[in-house]
């Protein structure tokens, strides 16, 4: 049974084939998931694959599309306890051979409607695409479930701490009114 030839990290855009997409599949070893682990931060990261094609876009862009599948684990912002994540979305890239419309020139600069387009170089990195798209869908602030923030309360000896209630005036002011009775809405008529 022979093994299928690992599939390039990088693809140099005069190699690509015009007529048709050429796809790629990625599954980075036990060191590299290790490597990458260990550049972002994580606890742990399994399973990574990016897979898909990069095919030509009108008579000198490409487009690259894709899935990225990961399992990641990160500590959580509260207990720092492991959470695991899984990671399984769409990856898209315009590589444009003319970057003008998303490089503007000016000191005031616009962003682009599509922030999946870069400029066309005379390679495509999937390996650096993988890994930044990798980046990018990390959960921001992963928290372990039933994890919650508690409160602190702090003031100065002999003083009441200033508590979420005495800081609404409004709800000190309906406390007043439901002190004092509430006004009558009947009038007398007579």
């Amino acid at each position: 049974m022979s093994k299928s030839p690992e599939s390039p990290r990088t693809l140099r855009v005069a190699d690509l084939p015009q007529n048709r997409a050429t796809p790629f599949e990625l599954r980075p070893g036990a060191a590299a998931l290790e490597a990458i682990a260990k550049d972002m931060g994580l606890l742990g990261l399994r399973k990574l694959s990016f897979k898909g094609t990069v095919r030509a876009e009108g008579t000198s862009d490409w487009v690259l599309e894709g899935t990225l599948g990961a399992t990641v684990v990160q500590p959580c912002v509260v207990t720092l306890d492991p959470v695991t994540t899984r990671i399984d979305g769409p990856v898209r890239r315009l590589y444009l051979a003319d970057p003008s419309p998303i490089l503007p020139e000016g000191e005031e600069i616009e962003m682009p409607e599509d922030d999946g387009a870069e400029p066309l170089g005379d390679s495509i990195d999937l390996e650096g695409v993988m890994i930044e798209e990798l980046a990018l869908a990390l959960p921001a602030w992963p928290r372990s479930e039933g994890a919650g923030i508690g409160s602190v309360t702090v003031t100065e000896p002999g003083l009441t701490p200033l508590s979420e209630e005495a800081m609404k005036p409004f709800a000190g002011l309906a406390a007043l009114r439901d002190k004092l009775g509430k006004p009558s809405d009947d009038k007398d008529e007579g």
